[in-house]
């Protein structure tokens, strides 16, 4: 068995689960969520607490995807009651970002400046002009909603300028040395 798919996702104040065929489905105070979870693994509640089990714990087929399941369902839970959050840097002379509307206006030194639409179900912030909060219940669509706002402008190895990760140490490249 998997140490992680044994490991129970207790379930905080206001989180309600209902265990379906072939899914979980989470709801809290911040929304709901539907995971969909691999064959061969069940869930139960008992007492607050929500566990993982292979159907059959002799099948290495399904063992397999006990950690995964067991994970996905531990972010849903946690994505409805506390959510997630990514923050970005933007980093440059004139670089710079604004929310109107729906849209995040990104001006990178490009000759245009870039509109980026905020999906549904996605909260995005902007401090400063050039810090980016990203915000939202599923873990995994934060996280691509950040990678895609990154790609805009990718950090530059040698001018160090660009859209990072808050927190993210960069290796500087050295330039060439005229002659």
């Amino acid at each position: 068995m998997s140490r992680v798919g044994r490991q129970p996702i207790p379930l905080p104040d206001g989180v309600t689960v209902r265990v379906g065929e072939g899914e979980v489905e989470v709801r809290g105070p911040r929304g709901s969520l539907r995971q969909v979870v691999p064959p061969g693994i069940l869930f139960e509640e008992n007492d607050g607490v929500l566990s993982a089990r292979p159907a059959q714990p002799a099948d290495r087929s399904a063992s397999k995807f006990h950690g995964l399941a067991r994970s996905l369902v531990a972010n849903a839970v946690h994505g409805v009651s506390q959510g997630f959050t990514k923050e970005l840097d933007i980093v440059g002379i004139g670089y710079r970002a604004e929310v109107s509307a729906s849209q995040v206006v990104f001006h990178l030194g490009y000759s245009h400046p870039i509109q980026f639409d905020v999906p549904d179900g996605i909260q995005i912030a902007v401090d400063k002009q050039n810090h980016i909060t990203v915000a939202g219940i599923d873990r995994q669509r934060v996280g691509q909603i950040a990678a895609d706002i990154r790609a805009l402008r990718k950090p530059d190895p040698y001018k160090q300028k660009g859209i990072r990760y808050t927190g993210e140490v960069l290796k500087k490249k050295v330039g060439k040395t005229g002659a």
